[in-house]
This record gives structure tokens, sequence and C-alpha cells, in this order.
């Protein structure tokens, strides 16, 4: 049997207070793991569309300067500009 419990943030928070310190920081720790590794999902995932777009538009994301990745970046980011091309 399976059965699902909705609650507000307001009282997992005060539910972890409750617990002992060590149970808390496992707690914390879980979360703060899970919250890495989704960043470190997405930041992949910009990368590999931004190497497309790159890609399409006869750009080598890779052997591209800071400088030049920044201003790309920027020219995508503002849609009253015109992306080198």
């Amino acid at each position: 049997m399976e059965f699902t419990v909705n609650l507000t943030t307001e009282q997992i928070i005060d539910f972890i207070q409750q617990i002992p310190p060590e149970e808390k920081i496992a707690v914390l720790t879980t979360l703060a793991e899970q919250a890495h590794a989704e960043h470190a999902e997405q930041i992949q995932y910009g990368e590999a569309k931004v190497r497309k777009v790159c890609e399409a538009r006869g750009l080598d994301w890779d052997t591209m300067t800071e400088e030049e990745r920044i201003g790309f970046v920027d020219d995508l980011v503002h849609e009253d500009r015109a992306c080198d091309q």
C-alpha cells in the first residue's frame, strides 16, 4: 500500500528542527549532494545545447576564447541584436 503526504515547506522545516543533530546533518548533506548533481546535470545540458548552436553557425565552442564565448552568449540572450553567423 502506498500513500502520499503533502507537507508545506514550513512543516518540513519544523519536522527537521525536531530531529537529532546528526540526522539533520544527514538530511542536509543528502539535499546538498542532490542539488549539486542536478546543477552539474543542468550545466552539461546547457553546454551541449550551446555547442550545437555554435556548430549550426559554423563555430567551435571549444576553440573560442572566453571573451568570444561571452560575446556569443550575450548575442544569443539579447534579441534586439543579431548573432554573428
